[in-house]
């Protein structure tokens, strides 16, 4: 099972920082589906190509009660494709292997793991079984911005007549991140198997939805990825239809006037060069000249498919958050406010967080985010890193006091401006983390939405949407009374004269 990824940005090389893996030496992991080894077959300024080569032990697996399956005919246990085709296994092993990079963490290249890259991407020997697999890998990779080409395998070279197997080999090739890359193999990968080779467990849910965020709720195979990923388990397959259509709604409801509206986010625009989650220009854009697209192409320049797919403004300030909780090194973070788990989700899959706690005032939103992390089957372990309670953000919560770090993700814009005082004495006050990161919509910005009213807001639940230099004002005046230091960032496009969509605003106890 040999998965490559090469990419042929400025600074090749830097992909290697971005993988956390030493392109000068081989290096082995054992993992709960064999042996993994990471090399690198080429590293230079112009090109750097990585490696997962996976070896399983067929007999092991056969012994191994998470990865026997339904089949009970015992023959078939031992002979079986498991040591050669990229299958469901492969993706376990790229999720164990690059869990920081797929997460789009990295602290040395923040702007390098939010940009697009040229990438390069082979997958030998890959299984696309089933009935519905007429034109399923382009299917399932196209849609997602990437050049599709798949090479049927022969049943037998000597014997052309017996026909093609139910395998190819795939090259991708796009403008994409490299996050965004590794997740979409992590997830069709098995689903182009459509035979998970392990135990599916409750938890299938929350990995897939973690895995889709960004993606999965638009494609436009979603429905036969759901069913295949989720190994044709109609209960779950019904809750993460449920779960990525609420997510969708409050999206909606989060998102810009212009989506509302039917356009395109202006800070998430098709039709500009990709960008970093600063707004600044990517550094890295086009191909390669031995890779560059033909025209007619799905990813040439002239094509509709061109353009890399937008990254929503919601998962661009989910992005941001992480970065800041990274940045001031927190391990225990609260999000308060936290609504359905979107953001818990993604704190969920970042082994750095060893409490997490989620917070809001709303019962019914805690029960369908305990739904999307399937607190219900997690184990105590598991509980007791991920909690929820219901609680006000204006109420001092001892249950919220001395972490790392407390979210108040586009929180403070829901409240009147006379709670204001009351949430600052909770979480600034009565809390005192180590840190607190607070976004909220920069009223300036809303000049650019066209299809928002002069003086109206962008939801009609906010309370206010304030300027920058409102923002500013509240937030420097809670550093100096609270002893905290506060640095603000941009998130989402930056336009030179009004900012950016999203504000946030970092505060730093600098003081005891």
């Amino acid at each position: 099972m040999l998965v490559t990824v090469t990419s042929t940005a400025p600074d090749a090389g830097n992909l290697s920082h971005l993988l956390r893996k030493h392109p000068e030496r081989a290096q082995q992991f054992a993992l709960s589906v064999g042996t993994a080894h990471v090399f690198y077959p080429e590293v230079s300024a112009e090109r750097c190509t990585v490696a997962l080569l996976l070896e399983v032990d067929p007999i092991g697996l056969v012994r191994d009660k998470h990865f026997r399956g339904s089949d009970s005919a015992t023959l078939s246990r031992y002979v079986n494709d498991r040591p050669y085709a990229s299958s469901s296994m492969v993706a376990v092993a790229l999720g164990q292997v690059f869990r920081t990079a797929m997460n789009g963490v990295s602290e040395s290249y923040p702007d390098l793991a939010a940009s697009a890259l040229p990438l390069e991407i082979t997958v030998a020997a890959l299984p696309a079984r089933g009935r519905d697999t007429a034109g399923l890998v382009t299917r399932l990779f196209e849609p997602l911005g990437w050049t599709v080409t798949e090479t049927p395998i022969a049943l037998d070279p000597d014997f052309k007549d017996w026909g093609d197997s139910v395998y190819v080999d795939l090259v991708l090739r796009g403008n994409v991140r490299l996050s965004d890359a590794l997740r979409h193999l992590y997830v069709l990968l098995p689903v182009l198997d459509d035979a998970k080779h392990y135990w599916v467990s409750d938890d299938e849910v929350g990995k897939l939805l973690r895995a889709g965020e960004g993606w999965l709720p638009d494609h436009p195979e979603r429905e036969l990825i759901t069913r295949r990923y989720l190994a044709h388990q109609r209960s779950m397959v019904d809750e993460a239809t449920e779960l990525m259509t609420d997510a969708a709604a409050c999206d909606s409801e989060d998102g810009s006037a212009s989506e509302r509206a039917g356009q395109s986010d202006p800070g998430t625009s098709t039709d500009a060069a990709p960008r970093d989650l600063d707004g600044s220009p990517s550094a890295v854009q086009g191909t390669s000249e031995t890779s560059a697209p033909r025209a007619g192409d799905p990813a040439h320049p002239s094509s509709p498919a061109a353009a890399p797919r937008p990254v929503s403004l919601a998962a661009q300030r989910s992005e941001a958050v992480l970065a800041a909780l990274h940045d001031v090194g927190a391990h225990s973070v609260a999000d308060v406010g936290c609504g359905e788990g979107a953001l818990l989700r993604r704190l969920a899959t970042d082994s750095a967080f060893t409490t997490i706690i989620g917070s809001d005032v709303s019962a019914s939103a805690l029960a369908r985010a305990a739904r999307a992390l399937n607190l219900r089957e997690a184990s105590d372990r598991q509980r007791e890193r991920l909690q929820l309670v219901q609680s006000s953000v204006t109420y001092q919560d001892d249950r919220l006091a001395g972490l790392d770090a407390i979210v108040l993700m586009e929180v403070i814009e829901h409240l009147d401006l006379e709670r204001l005082p009351a949430l600052e004495a909770s979480v600034f006050g009565a809390a005192a983390p180590g840190a607190v990161i607070v976004t909220t919509p920069n009223g300036d910005y809303n000049a650019l939405f066209e299809a928002l009213p002069a003086g109206t807001m962008r939801h009609s639940d906010h309370r206010f949407e304030w300027s920058r230099a409102e923002f500013a004002s509240w937030a420097s005046g809670v550093a100096d009374r609270r002893g905290y230091a506060v640095e603000y960032r941009t998130v989402g496009e930056v336009d030179a004269q009004l900012g950016s969509p999203t504000q946030l605003a970092l505060f730093r106890k600098d003081r005891p």
